[in-house]
């Protein structure tokens, strides 16, 4: 359980959270806020497998691409809904 909880919080503040956010932030469309953040949960995974699906665990990708997809979607609402202070 608590390997499973720091695959998610370490997504959530690495690449794909971070990242993703950031991309979803360049549009005004919510569909390529999470396509783009999507991708970046991809790429993450396969980067640090060095580029081989069979060092790619099926649940590690799925949570990076989760991740991304919520990640730029929120940055697409924060851009639709534009700062307030």
């Amino acid at each position: 359980m608590l390997e499973l909880l720091g695959t998610i919080g370490g997504n959530i503040i690495g690449l794909p959270g971070i990242l993703g956010l950031a991309l979803g932030m360049m549009t005004r469309r919510v569909w390529l806020g999470a396509l783009m953040g999507g991708l970046v949960g991809i790429v993450e995974t396969l980067l640090f497998a060095h580029w081989d699906f069979a060092n790619v665990a099926t649940i590690e990708l799925l949570i990076a691409v989760v991740v991304g997809l919520c990640a730029g979607t929120l940055g697409s609402a924060i851009r639709i809904k534009g700062a307030s202070v």
